[in-house]
């Protein structure tokens, strides 16, 4: 089945194919979606247990790029504050204890396909204002999809290849709203080139977004002294996307809800669970059959092509299969974190997602070191269905620079 959906073809390659792989490469768990035939969503049951997959256009920004939230399940709305805080939830910026901080991301993607050119890279950052109660922050993420050879609309390599690439530039700013209460505003541009140029009629898309997230915190003591963390990121919420001007696509609109809770066992070990909540703000794709005269008929759900508003409203109750189909689009992130001396740290995690949304599942460990100046940071991902899954054998490996420690 075609991942993303676009109505225009063109006579030198067909654009539908380029996007339908560039999404495929992305969201990896969809290359295993299956097709059903309209016939067998004869019932809501029925409906709720086949497989329904939200697609969007830039679907790279739904990938977490740093190693720390990626040894953690993904989880990281409500974690401490680090220079990846930018990409989970922006508002914990004005919680850092550091002045300033920078980090740099790299991410081989599905190498277990045995792609060597599919790979994210991050950079971003943050600096304190002189309130010390309010921060900025910026970041640069870079998605390049390696070489796709060209096809024309009959199948047939025309003996040569196309280069996509995407990248989306942010700007933060993230401040104090009470004594336990910060809030931060997001600003995004995003780049989207899947033709390289090569496709007659179509040119790189491009749109703007924005975030709006919170982060409350409260000093607790359940079985011994800790800090509850509750945060909520409602991120890229902006303009379709368009590679032609007959077609617009939505982008990923996403909120994501998480709680957190950091334990300070002694002076030198400290532990840190996390749990997240996502659901993409994009309507699910309705179903349709064709009546007698051959037009296509909706049946189940509702019309996706709308406003962006209007989508982000709608999809939390369009899905057909209803209420059941619409809470398995929710995916949960669960991650632990073992801190020793604020120098090493230990990290697992697990992701779960509806077998019918894209059933990605899979178990994720990691470590991390701090020295005075820099830090490191690895991450490992574990699928649950085997080795023969896409996301096997996937590393991420991040560095942070502390400016603070240079100067001391």
């Amino acid at each position: 089945m075609y991942i993303c959906r676009n109505k225009v073809e063109s006579k030198t390659i067909t654009m539908r194919h380029i996007i339908a792989t560039s999404c495929a490469l992305i969201i990896s768990a969809s290359l295993f979606a299956q097709q059903v035939n309209d016939d067998t969503y004869s019932t809501g049951q029925d409906r709720v247990n086949q497989y329904n997959v939200i697609t969007t256009a830039v679907s790279f920004l739904t990938i977490t790029p740093d190693s720390r939230s990626g040894a953690m399940g993904d989880a990281g709305v409500a974690t401490s504050t680090d220079a990846w805080s930018q990409h989970s939830n922006a508002s914990k910026y004005a919680l850092a204890d550091e002045d300033m901080g920078v980090g740099l991301s790299y991410t081989p993607w599905l190498s277990n396909l045995g792609i060597k050119d599919i790979n994210l890279i991050y950079l971003a950052g943050y600096k304190k204002l002189s309130s010390k109660k309010e921060a900025v922050g910026a970041s640069l993420c870079y998605f390049s999809l390696g070489d796709i050879p060209a096809y024309d609309d009959n199948g047939s390599a025309m003996g040569y290849t196309i280069s996509p690439q995407e990248y989306s530039f942010d700007l933060s700013y993230s401040r104090y709203l009470a004594d336990n209460f910060v809030m931060g505003m997001t600003g995004r541009f995003i780049y989207s080139n899947l033709t390289g140029g090569a496709v007659e009629n179509f040119h790189a898309g491009k749109a703007l977004a924005v975030d709006v997230s919170g982060t409350y915190f409260k000093k607790l003591k359940v079985i011994m002294p800790g800090l509850l963390t509750l945060g909520f990121n409602l991120s890229n919420m902006g303009s379709k996307i368009s590679y032609s001007e007959d077609n617009k696509d939505l982008i990923p609109a996403n909120m994501k809800l998480g709680a957190g809770y950091t334990m300070q066992i002694d002076q030198y070990n400290k532990i840190g669970m996390y749990v997240d909540f996502n659901k993409l703000l994009v309507p699910t794709p309705p179903i349709y059959e064709k009546d007698t005269t051959g037009k296509d008929v909706l049946i189940a759900g509702k019309d996706d092509d709308v406003s962006v508003p209007q989508g982000i409203f709608q999809s939390f109750y369009d899905a057909p299969g209803g209420f059941k189909e619409e809470m398995k689009e929710f995916t949960l992130s669960i991650g632990a974190e073992y801190w020793y001396n604020e120098q090493f740290a230990i990290r697992a995690g697990y992701f779960n997602e509806a077998e019918t949304k894209g059933d990605r599942k899979y178990f994720t460990a990691g470590a991390g070191l701090r020295l005075n100046v820099f830090g490191l940071d690895f991450s490992y991902l574990i699928p649950v269905n085997g080795k023969n899954s896409p996301l096997a054998n996937t590393f991420r490996f991040s560095l942070i620079f502390n400016f603070d420690g240079a100067k001391s």
